[in-house]
């Protein structure tokens, strides 16, 4: 079996020894169909029959519901969902908490699902947050998205809003799932490398699917390395459906706002953290719950109806794009607390069971082709990996709301139907449950109708455009981290061609974007750009796009690290303690010895953290207290230095005693600047603190 990527050309520089002429066409979605050339094999199923498109599932119609006479689609989805046991194939290493959701603004008018009827409702919630590429030993600081998956047990069933921190996916067709994963994982033939993208195989297959450009950008953006799970944002990703009572129907989209605002870390802090607390998110969640600051997020809903979908730029069906905010409006109607820690990790957040089918009465389904898939992969996906049918008979899969059904046996079955029927119709007096038309679940009516094909629509053809918008709406702080992720995910790609490729299509989306990236892989000659399916629009700057630009300005539920020494000014150290307090933040303190610190008053502090275990890339800003003696002696620990170094290589403000300006000096640092306070004294830290709201001093490294 060759080694070499097919793939059709995009420059005249790469190598001629590279196999790079394929037969090629694209479809009138844009998407790439490659055809056999000489001795290379045709596609076929497992059972032999040959394949005809590897892009598209078969639906009624180019924007027409998936079928489920799919043939291919459904063998190579369920191979694909039956890869591993009985870890997860995809969101392996996830964390999951209890809570509820509470309705804030009841929409009768817009659906008739229960728990929205009345502003109040409250109903329990189980969340999962994960990683999607690495196996369940992974770290939590990979680049990479991360799901944000929302169990909501009504009174009329489970509803799973399985979403992630980014709003759009890589692909447009669920067929192209399993590719995707299998790309993206370590490579077959060496098993590396684990929970990066950073290889030939991923950046082979993006390249040749234009429509990942969008969620590229994301991914490489500082969105894919967040500070803590409580300061991100989640999204159903979908298009759905809200149904009132009267059948109406409305367009929807779910949002999940942090209370505490977004926050991330910089790729170096996220490398260092690895090593220094691979359980860095897992640690920081089971805290914040644990100490009682509990985390938040309000729900919100972009309500949109046909008339905005017909004259929308892009096909609200395409899972790759979003509607921004600045078009439709995010509408707060409740919040989301997460409050209980699970009692044992595998009964819940192991074997916990979403599926994007599992909605309730008042929401609906489109016919996005990815969300179809989705509907199918997950329910087969699950059985698999617990056992069989009855994993909604384990605890943490149960619905809270009375069920009744005539399912029976199967492996691990906890309840059966009593009685003598386990059929209907039946005539018996006792014959169980009986399906109920007014209450029970309805799908919209909408019409269907189309061709039967292999088809993607032309309205999916744009694969540019929102990747531009996304760039641009960014900080230059932002677009300079997007542009280095780009360059090391790229410096680990051995195949110059496939390197030429992903900066062609970053031609598409930002001319001074790709020169970045050129020069920073040292590439001889700027390769021609990506030939787009359709032409890519400028799109007006979206300011809700940036992390940056929407600081919280608040240092709320984050956290100080203060270093200390034996002598150390106890009322600075007291003043910077209660101003944290006041804040709403928590203070970590690191010294030379685990067991503390004799402060200037006699009395002792305890730490938390010995200072070569407690590096400053674990706090959101630090301070160095310490005495003129004990600054000699941290002058000569290379932890130290490295604490003092690191806060300010990653932009973290910093608050010194007088005697801390020696630890800096044999650290390197000996620039002064407007992110480090001095403080002369205890009135002097709530000023810091106040500073500290900003998170970080960019100026310093802009």
């Amino acid at each position: 079996m060759q080694d070499e990527p097919l793939y059709r050309p995009t420059s005249d520089s790469q190598m001629s020894n590279e196999r790079t002429e394929h037969p090629a066409e694209r479809g009138q979605g844009g998407e790439l169909h490659q055809t056999p050339r000489g001795d290379t094999p045709r596609m076929t199923t497992a059972q032999g029959t040959p394949v005809s498109d590897d892009q598209n599932s078969l639906k009624a119609g180019a924007r027409g519901p998936t079928l489920m006479e799919d043939l291919h689609f459904r063998e190579k989805m369920f191979h694909f969902d039956h890869e591993r046991i009985p870890e997860r194939v995809v969101h392996a290493r996830g964390y999951g908490a209890h809570g509820y959701l509470e309705v804030t603004d009841a929409i009768p008018e817009l659906t008739s699902a229960g728990l929205f009827q009345k502003e109040g409702n409250r109903v329990p919630a189980f969340v999962r947050f994960s990683t999607v590429a690495g196996s369940k030993g992974s770290p939590d600081l990979a680049r990479d998205v991360r799901g944000f998956a929302v169990k909501l047990y009504t009174e009329d069933g489970n509803w799973d809003i399985v979403g992630n921190n980014i709003p759009v996916f890589f692909i447009q067709d669920a067929m192209k799932f399993p590719d995707l994963i299998h790309s993206v994982k370590p490579e077959p033939d060496r098993g590396f490398p684990q929970a990066q993208s950073a290889h030939d195989n991923f950046w082979d297959f993006v390249s040749l699917m234009p429509e990942a450009m969008n969620r590229v950008m994301w991914v490489m953006s500082d969105r894919a390395i967040p500070r803590s799970l409580r300061f991100m944002e989640g999204f159903g990703v979908h298009t759905f459906r809200f149904v009132n009572a009267e059948g109406e129907g409305t367009f929807v989209k779910f949002h999940w706002k942090p209370k505490l605002g977004m926050q991330s870390v910089v790729w170096d802090e996220a490398v260092t953290l690895n090593g220094a607390d691979p359980d860095f998110h897992r640690r920081d969640l089971w805290n914040a719950i644990q100490s009682g600051d509990f985390p938040e997020w309000e729900l919100g809903v972009q309500v949109f109806d046909d008339a905005f979908a017909d004259t929308f730029e892009f096909d609200v069906l395409d899972a790759t794009k979003l509607i921004p905010e600045e078009q439709v409006p995010v509408r707060i109607i409740g919040r989301l607390v997460l409050d209980r820690v699970v009692d044992n990790f595998f009964a819940e957040t192991e074997q916990v069971a979403f599926c994007t089918q599992n909605i309730v009465p008042g929401i609906d389904f489109t016919d996005d082709p990815l969300l179809q898939g989705r509907n199918f992969s997950y329910l087969d996906t699950q059985t698999k990996r617990l056992g069989g049918p009855n994993f909604t008979h384990i605890p943490i899969n149960a619905p809270k709301c009375p069920f009744h059904h005539f399912q029976q046996d199967g492996h691990m079955a906890m309840h059966n139907p009593k009685g003598r029927a386990n059929y209907e119709p039946n005539s018996w007096s006792q014959g169980g449950p009986r399906a109920a038309p007014k209450q029970g679940f309805q799908s919209i009516a909408e019409r269907v109708q189309g061709d039967k094909r292999r088809v993607r629509s032309e309205t999916f053809a744009d694969h540019y455009s929102q990747a531009r918008q996304f760039y641009r709406s960014q900080t230059g702080v932002e677009q300079g981290h997007i542009a280095n992720a780009l360059v090391f995910e790229l410096s680990k790609v051995e195949v110059p061609g496939i390197r030429e490729r992903v900066v062609s299509h970053l031609l598409n989306i930002d001319d001074g974007l790709a020169q970045d990236v050129a020069e920073g892989l040292g590439l001889w000659t700027m390769p021609k750009a990506a030939d787009p399916a359709r032409t890519p629009i400028d799109l007006p700057v979206s300011d809700k796009l940036s992390i940056l630009k929407n600081g919280p300005d608040r240092f709320e539920g984050r956290k100080l690290g203060l270093l200390v020494t034996d002598g150390a000014d106890a009322d600075l150290v007291g003043g910077l303690m209660d101003a944290v307090e006041e804040a709403g933040g928590t203070v970590e303190v690191v010294a030379p010895k685990v067991y503390g610190v004799t402060l200037s008053n006699g009395k002792t502090l305890a730490a938390q953290q010995k200072i070569d275990g407690g590096p400053s890339v674990l706090y959101d800003a630090v301070a160095i207290i310490v005495s003129e003696d004990g600054a000699a002696d941290l002058k000569a620990m290379h932890p130290a230095r490295a604490f003092a170094a690191d806060a300010y290589a990653h932009a973290k403000f910093m608050a010194l005693s007088q005697a801390a300006g020696a630890l800096l000096d044999a650290a390197g640092v000996t620039d002064r600047d407007d992110g480090m306070t001095v403080l002369s004294g205890k009135a002097e830290a709530a000023g810091f603190i106040k500073a500290c709201c900003k998170l970080r001093y960019w100026d310093r490294v802009s």
